[in-house]
């Protein structure tokens, strides 16, 4: 079998009509036959060039409103025949069907279609069947024929129509069959998603087709890859490329700073916060952000809610961070960030986040809802004799926001909306609340007056006790415990306030 092929016929049946003209101009050139389909063969006759409607061929016309053009033996034996194998041969030549060497298609656009909002009976009718079967065909017998699957691949087609003379090599075609299946299987995906909207086929289906390569993963040993459109939610100002280390952070960075609605600036290490603070300005609240934990600051990134001036710029600039992320950069700020060259500024233009969430486990895969319950004052039930003070209250929401959104097992405690100290991800809810009271005090922070939130309940009244010795003397938890009336009772015995919200936020 010659595994060089040259293409003499093609098949043209394409919905965008963008830079086709250049294509069809170079096969008529090369004296490739052209056969087309409706609206392409209109194309192609407006530029003054032969082509053979898929009617002469079919002896059929298009039926059904354009639902039926390709869909026939002529053209799909044209397509499928084995050019070495007698017997394809001898069928080819008794119904007269010619042989096509090449396929250019573009599928009706579904996925736009259906991004636009349009109604159901417009998104059906871009459910494209013959272009998708076209596809399919000419892609299984990729040893004879090249598939061009959408206008993505038509600087490859060109490439070879005008360096190779039309000449195709087997690695060319079978290269266009894997991208043709990829784009076919991501199509059906589309469509399985819109009819599947109610989940009443239990399956797992993800198809994304943008990636984006990394420098390594969580180590510099391991390949790593994202897929995703990075660029719809960001734009890189400044700064090297992003690594797999860094899109965790920012990730869980995006995720915390929606909760906020104030001027807030938070600054993460390991997907967890290390310093967040709400104040009246972008600068005061940087401040006491970075007060919370300056040594842990070190090497991680921020992210804030509003526009970054040049006065907060120059306070930032004295520490050394990956990333920063924010609405928009003044001018000023901008020529202070740049100065380091491998700091990565990043403009978010928005915060559309899936409302599933998966990842790998053992031999299959685990999806979930997002966490997307979020507390206010409505949701806590004073379990104590003592109520917390409408500042108490406010902070207490604070702690919570953060709590949520900082690996289990954590104790947060904050005060005047401000993150004191946490801590993060211990075995035991009483390690985790003794790393955030050494942590506050090795800061020289004062917890008289603070807040304690916890991301789980209390199994027994150990946490609370510890707490009221350190002074903090308000608490919000969970609750669900079998032993709650042990910590409320101490609570009350102690003069403390606790409210329970019935809402776990286990986060690992």
């Amino acid at each position: 079998m010659k595994s060089s092929k040259k293409i003499s016929s093609a098949l043209i049946s394409v919905y965008h009509k963008d830079h086709l003209e250049p294509i069809v101009r170079k096969l008529h050139e090369l004296g490739v036959t052209l056969y087309a389909t409706g609206g392409t063969q209109d194309f192609i006759e407006g530029l003054k060039l032969p082509v053979v409607p898929v009617e002469d061929v079919t002896d059929y016309p298009s039926i059904l409103g354009g639902r039926v053009k390709t869909l026939h033996p002529k053209i799909f034996g044209g397509i499928l025949s084995r050019r070495e194998n007698s017997s394809d041969i001898t069928e080819m030549e008794e119904y007269k069907i010619p042989n096509i060497d090449l396929v250019i298609v573009d599928l009706y656009p579904f996925e736009s279609t259906l991004a636009s909002g349009a109604d159901e009976q417009s998104i059906i009718e871009k459910i494209d069947i013959g272009g998708i079967s076209l596809i399919r065909a000419a892609a299984k017998n990729f040893k004879d024929v090249l598939i061009i699957p959408s206008r993505d691949q038509y600087s490859f087609l060109s490439d070879i129509l005008n360096n190779q003379d039309g000449v195709t090599s087997l690695e060319d075609r079978k290269r266009m069959c894997v991208q043709a299946f990829e784009l076919s299987s991501h199509y059906d995906a589309a469509i399985f998603a819109y009819f599947n909207s109610d989940k009443s086929v239990d399956v797992f289906k993800q198809s994304i087709r943008t990636s984006r390569s990394l420098r390594y993963g969580e180590n510099p040993h391991q390949a790593a890859r994202f897929y995703g459109q990075f660029e719809d939610i960001f734009e890189q100002l400044h700064g090297k490329e992003i690594s797999y280390n860094n899109l965790l952070d920012i990730d869980a960075a995006v995720s915390l700073i929606k909760e906020f609605e104030e001027p807030t600036v938070a600054i993460l290490k390991h997907n967890n916060a290390c310093g967040i603070a709400s104040r009246s300005s972008i600068s005061e609240a940087w401040k006491d952000a970075l007060s919370a934990d300056p040594v842990s600051a070190f090497g991680g990134i921020i992210i804030v809610n509003r526009e970054i001036d040049g006065k907060s710029a120059e306070a930032m600039n004295q520490l050394f961070f990956e990333v920063l992320i924010a609405p928009a950069f003044s001018k000023d700020a901008l020529e202070v960030l740049k100065q380091k060259k491998n700091r990565i500024l990043l403009v978010q233009k928005g915060t559309e986040l899936s409302a599933k969430q998966f990842r790998t486990l053992l031999n299959g895969v685990v999806e979930q809802d997002r966490d997307l319950k979020t507390e206010s004052a409505r949701d806590m039930k004073t379990v104590t004799k003592l109520a917390p003070t409408a500042v108490e209250v406010s902070d207490l929401e604070f702690a919570n926001k953060i709590v949520k959104h900082t690996k289990s097992n954590t104790i947060v405690l904050a005060k005047n909306k401000q993150l004191l100290a946490s801590g993060t991800g211990q075995t035991s809810r009483v390690d985790a609340l003794q790393q955030a009271i050494a942590k506050a005090k090795n800061f020289g922070f004062d917890l008289k007056g603070s807040v304690m939130a916890s991301d789980a309940f209390f199994p027994f009244p150990d946490c609370v006790e510890i707490a009221d010795k350190a002074g903090i003397k308000t608490v919000i938890q969970p609750g669900g415990s079998i032993k709650d009336q042990e910590s409320i009772d101490y609570c009350n015995e102690h003069g403390m306030a606790m409210v329970i919200t019935g809402f776990r936020h286990f986060k690992h």
